[in-house]
């Protein structure tokens, strides 16, 4: 296929490829910016390897999925943009064949995504100091166009969570320069950009930072007001809510269960976290405890409920996320309350509760919340939450949450019609089977017939 490209134009593999390939990842797209030809030419150059989209004449984009390999690559042609409105939409694209390799990479928002390759000799074309900034892991606008498009700021986010970046002082203040300009991004693309820091990120507390830095943390309140929220130095030697909820995060992705973490569940955990803390602010206050005075935050587990979820719909996150993270973050101290040791009850409770989060996912954030405590250490705290989820294993309800033995059918076998008073009949039972006093169908329908045999 780049044979056939090359007779007719020059190809260049640009963009994030390239990037994860000098820092010694598998690079996971594969895009081409094939210069001094025209759309129409190219277009029917690709057609004979496989079926080709076009994805915009106006960008001159095509994707092609190889019919011997069925994998998937872009082609475009180099482009010039131009502002014209309002925004990340607001651009006219031109796609312009007779561009040089500096030209066309000069679009680009980082210098690092602005590195090509010729894929016939293995040169590196890098006419703006990207290999420079990769191997300092520093993020550097490309041009002072860079403020055209505010969404950039969002991706600086969660690039440097993602590869562990530090963001440019100079592009700092261009970002700091177009703080304003976020109501002008449509919710979908902020998700996108918040999406990739909660699956992606190496090192996520990076990308708080750089909201931080920009004074785009304005934009996040519940995160935002983290920030000089105190705790008791006795138990958060740490500092501040805002670097606690950091070094959780960054405790979170190195957990072996996290990495072994598909996208959607890395999604609910990494928010979950993030967001455990968000009650603090409205609930901290200082009181005296042993004669001191001391830091406390009760009920800021509950509090920060509601929060999450208002945070989720800020960043345009899907609906389903809603429910796991606002149950994470009120049950995240289950392990510091209540009795000495966890009783099947207690478990069966629980993991009712967390529907439909888990134990397994609770676990991962109590620990993450333990460790971003240094340099305190609390084993005594990991081995309440082993005894949390071995006790959980043993009931089967690790990743489950328990489920109503008794049931209408049951009812209806012993000669009940249905009527209003199943419900509260069905829920006894329900909250029996909880408490232990039964664990298969056979004990559920005996306990059935003595509750129905009570006056």
């Amino acid at each position: 296929m780049l044979e056939a490209v090359r007779r007719v134009g020059r190809p260049r593999l640009v963009g994030g490829g390239v990037r994860d390939w000098l820092l010694g990842l598998e690079p996971k797209d594969f895009d081409l910016e094939v210069a001094g030809i025209d759309f129409e030419t190219l277009h029917r150059t690709l057609a004979p390897f496989g079926a080709t989209d076009v994805v915009g004449r106006s960008f001159g984009v095509i994707k092609v999925r190889s019919a011997a390999t069925g994998a998937e690559y872009d082609f475009s042609l180099p482009r010039r943009e131009s502002k014209t409105g309002a925004g990340h939409r607001g651009f006219a694209v031109a796609p312009d064949p007779a561009l040089s390799d500096a030209d066309a990479a000069a679009r680009r928002d980082f210098t690092v995504n602005a590195i090509a390759l010729d894929p016939f000799s293995g040169e590196l074309i890098d006419p703006h100091g990207g290999q420079r900034d990769l191997a300092a892991r520093v993020l550097r606008h490309t041009s002072a166009a860079f403020v055209e498009d505010p969404l950039r700021v969002l991706r600086a986010m969660q690039l440097a969570a993602r590869f562990d970046f530090s963001l440019a002082p100079e592009t700092a203040t261009l970002c700091r320069g177009i703080a304003n300009t976020f109501a002008e991004l449509p919710v979908e693309r902020v998700w996108h950009e918040w999406e990739k820091w909660a699956e992606k990120s190496l090192r996520p507390s990076r990308g708080l930072a750089v909201l931080e830095e920009t004074g785009w943390l304005k934009h996040f309140p519940e995160i935002a007001a983290l920030r000089d929220t105190p705790q008791e130095p006795e138990w958060h030697p740490e500092g501040d809510v805002f670097t606690h909820t950091q070094f959780c995060l960054d405790a979170l992705v190195v957990l072996d269960d996290w990495k072994d973490s598909a996208g959607p569940r890395r999604r609910v955990l990494m928010f979950a976290v993030l967001a455990h803390d968000f009650g603090k602010p409205a609930t901290t206050a200082q009181v005296e405890k042993r004669g001191a005075l001391r830091w406390t935050s009760p009920g800021h587990e509950s509090a920060g409920g509601p929060l999450a979820e208002t945070f989720l719909r800020r960043i345009g996150a899907p609906l389903e996320l809603d429910a796991p993270v606002r149950t994470l973050v009120v049950h995240h101290l289950a392990h510091h309350h209540g009795q000495t040791h966890f009783t099947d009850t207690a478990v069966r409770r629980l993991a009712r509760k967390l529907t439909p989060a888990t134990i397994d996912e609770l676990a991962l954030v109590m620990r993450a919340d333990s460790n971003g405590r240094p340099p305190l250490t609390s084993p005594e705290t990991h081995l309440r939450i082993d005894e949390l989820l071995a006790t959980a294993h043993a009931l089967a309800l690790a990743d489950t949450a328990p489920k109503p033995l008794v049931l209408g059918r049951h009812l209806i076998a012993l000669g009940r019609k249905p009527d209003p008073s199943f419900k509260k009949i069905l829920e006894a039972a329900f909250e029996a089977q909880l408490d232990g006093a039964f664990a298969d169908e056979t004990g559920g329908v005996a306990w059935l017939c003595n509750f129905l045999q009570q006056p």
